[in-house]
């Protein structure tokens, strides 16, 4: 079945999500709570990247959806990492 997707229409965050997806993979494939704060803590790194862009002007869409989901990665990010922590 094909997903109905939005389309986000900035090189930037085509060229970030495609790193943040491989290390959600990951995420999802690491067997143990540390392992997965690793890959986690570099899923925030690259949500800062797209939550610091240069290019971001706050009156296009396509800026609004990427820092609505930027910053929804950071959360899920961080809350993996502070499992690690239990």
């Amino acid at each position: 079945m094909e997903e109905n997707k939005a389309k986000i229409s900035c090189p930037i965050f085509q060229k970030q999500e495609f790193f943040i997806k491989d290390l959600t993979d990951s995420v999802n494939m690491a067997k143990n709570v540390q392992e997965k704060a690793g890959f986690a803590e570099r899923i925030g790194e690259e949500a800062d990247v797209l939550l610091s862009c240069v290019d971001h002007d706050s009156k296009r869409i396509d800026c609004k959806h990427c820092h609505f989901i930027a910053n929804l990665r950071k959360k899920t990010a961080n809350l993996i990492i502070k499992a690690k922590k239990l």
